[in-house]
């Protein structure tokens, strides 16, 4: 099972981090991927959107194919939505993989390839109106949203919980059990200010 990571300059840094960390989990607790790569457009070194600076394993040109492909977001996809060549790699892979997952505003770079438009999905909730304003998607507001092989998530941590949500679909709750585990992944409950208030909160906030 081959699990690559696309990043670009600009990629919020906790998007696939958190991901890449539960997927290396996965593969030594609980028979998850043979191979986890990150990939870009190019080998050169890649400046995250809070100054993190990363080393990608392979460009487009040397990637294989992936049985699955996580896309995160950041400020950067602002400008990588119109980066023909990332869309025609996410595009491409789009068309092998078992499934493709998006972190954040990582929908909007699925979108722009051709793999949003019909589906249910979120993002980021201070995006969640321009996800609405594509006119083609079904914005729900959830941690993340599975639909068909496209999995989309909302803001920066939540991809954590799209990924074992996704570990659990794909090699069941024993499996994600164990890398909850060994993350020690629990999200506290104690909520901070009144968040509930604030107009922007999605759904699934104001519900909790």
């Amino acid at each position: 099972m081959k699990f690559g990571i696309l990043v670009f300059d600009g990629v919020e840094e906790l998007d696939f981090v958190g991901p890449w960390d539960l997927l290396k989990i996965w593969s030594k607790v609980a028979d998850g991927p043979d191979e986890c790569l990150i990939i870009a457009e190019s080998s050169s070194p890649i400046t995250c959107a809070r100054g993190l600076s990363i080393n990608p394993h392979l460009s487009f040109d040397d990637s294989p194919t992936f049985d699955y492909l996580l896309v995160p977001g950041g400020q950067g996809t602002r400008k990588e939505v119109e980066n023909s060549a990332l869309l025609e790699f996410v595009e491409r892979q789009g068309t092998t993989c078992q499934a493709v997952l998006s972190v954040c505003t990582g929908s909007f770079i699925l979108h722009a390839a051709g793999l949003l438009s019909g589906k249910q999905a979120t993002t980021h909730w201070a995006s969640l109106d321009r996800l609405r304003a594509l006119g083609d998607v079904q914005v729900v507001e959830e941690r993340f949203v599975e639909d068909g092989q496209i999995w989309t998530s909302a803001g920066v941590s939540a991809g954590m919980d799209l990924m074992l949500g996704f570990i659990a679909r794909t090699s069941g709750e024993e499996a994600a059990a164990e890398v909850q585990l060994s993350a020690e992944y629990f999200p506290s409950s104690t909520h901070y200010g009144e968040f509930k208030d604030h107009p922007g909160a999605p759904g699934y906030l104001k519900h909790s």
